[in-house]
């Protein structure tokens, strides 16, 4: 029988000290990914241990490279590339496991990668991925549930994403890169993980322009050499961070983050009536003794991220007055709704809006993780609830969270993770 980890909580808690962020697994990804447009070894620097860290790592190893991770170092050497097909059972696991149909196209002019799957919400199609690379000439067909692409050498084209999709940006700078003259993507994703790829590529030859703006270039090269990276601070698990402080009234030291890449959860939380002093590399949040009501819409950066929506969502459950919440980037992404009600939370959800009515505490409750981000504000709702929280489905926050249960005990929190 398979075994399942979940955590008990034992609340309310009031977190203190210092905490360190890891590296940004959603700028990990893509640059695992790019390393098979180079022809030797790619070394990353602050390289977070996650599931998703390793399901890449194997979904590499299928394509023939020859990856390894050891103290926070990841070397992938992508130069014996045999195989050029991702199958289902490492893919739907795992929704960037589309990043690998950009560089196996530019590079070796075919691929065969299975529709994505990862965290159950919502639909978030893929077809801007495949409007980019058939922009730059690929041939592309959908057959069996897999994505077909063939090639000869790819094209520079002008592409307009109808929405910055950060995951569309990604395949396309990968594909352009190798590609023959000028690509230039209008409506580009702006994130800072956006940016990170862009400068690891160019440290291996690549000439990008336009990164972190609305608007990239670029002209395509004959080859990428293998590049070395330090990967930028997770600024969503920063942001989680903070707002553990906020919902417990706390006072964390939050270290190696970037502070200037969480303006709008600064500012909300802030509003919310949190006390945050920035630093160079690092960030201090003091929580209030009563939280304020604050009214948040989500939207692609520098907008408040749909991926601390879940966590903002905690946060306002106890604070005086009612808030909304409009996610704009993920309609359906409402799965922790009913099960931050069961700790006593007041919220109504009509759509993509959320009303949240916040109520004097929260009880500890037996819940269920229905994806990563969910599966954090259960963990700081369960902080700040009276008696006992269960959460079950605890692998969810492993995809993208590297040892949180050790990191907030060292702060002050009563969670363990126990093992059926």
């Amino acid at each position: 029988m398979k075994q399942v980890d979940r955590f008990i909580i034992n609340g309310p808690c009031r977190l203190e000290g210092s905490v360190r962020v890891s590296g940004a697994k959603n700028a990990v990804l893509p640059l695992m990914a790019a390393s098979m447009l180079t022809g030797g070894t790619c070394i990353l620097d602050n390289v977070p241990d996650l599931r998703d860290t390793r399901t890449m790592m194997q979904l590499l190893a299928g394509f023939g490279a020859v990856s390894s991770l050891e103290g926070g170092r990841l070397e992938v050497d992508a130069s014996r590339i045999t195989s050029f097909e991702a199958p289902y059972d490492l893919v739907r696991t795992m929704r960037a496991s589309i990043y690998a149909f950009g560089p196996l196209v530019a590079r070796f002019g075919k691929a065969r990668v299975s529709m994505p799957g990862g965290c159950a919400w919502g639909p978030r199609p893929v077809d801007l991925h495949l409007k980019g690379l058939g922009a730059l000439g690929a041939e592309l067909t959908i057959e069996h549930g897999y994505i077909n692409a063939k090639a000869g050498k790819l094209r520079g084209a002008e592409i307009t994403l109808t929405i910055p999709s950060v995951g569309a940006t990604v395949n396309i700078i990968m594909a352009a890169v190798l590609a023959e003259g000028r690509t230039v993507i209008e409506n580009a994703a702006r994130e800072p993980e956006i940016t990170e790829l862009a400068l690891a590529l160019k440290s291996g030859g690549a000439r990008i322009e336009g990164e972190g703006t609305s608007r990239i270039t670029i002209d395509g090269v004959s080859s990428i050499a293998a590049y070395k990276h330090r990967v930028i601070p997770d600024r969503i698990e920063a942001g989680t961070f903070a707002a553990a402080a906020a919902i417990t009234g706390g006072r964390i030291e939050i270290l190696n983050c970037a502070p200037s890449h969480l303006g709008a959860v600064i500012e909300k939380l802030e509003e919310c009536g949190a006390r945050i002093v920035c630093g160079d590399g690092s960030m201090t949040v003091t929580g209030p003794e009563r939280l304020n009501p604050a009214n948040v819409e989500t939207g692609f950066y520098p907008s408040f991220a749909t991926d601390m929506q879940a966590q903002i969502m905690a946060v306002l459950s106890i604070a005086r007055g009612t808030s909304t919440i409009v996610d704009r980037v993920y309609p359906d992404r409402f799965t922790h709704v009913p099960e931050l009600c069961r700790f006593g939370a007041k919220i109504a959800r009509d759509g993509n809006v959320a009303v949240i009515t916040g109520v004097e505490k929260l009880e500890g409750a037996p819940v269920m993780a229905t994806d990563i981000r969910a599966s954090s504000a259960l963990i700081l709702a369960g902080l700040a609830a009276a008696g006992e929280t269960t959460i079950l489905r605890v692998y969810h926050i492993d995809r993208g969270y590297e040892r949180i249960e050790e990191k907030l005990r060292a702060i002050g929190a009563a969670i363990r993770r126990a093992r059926d």
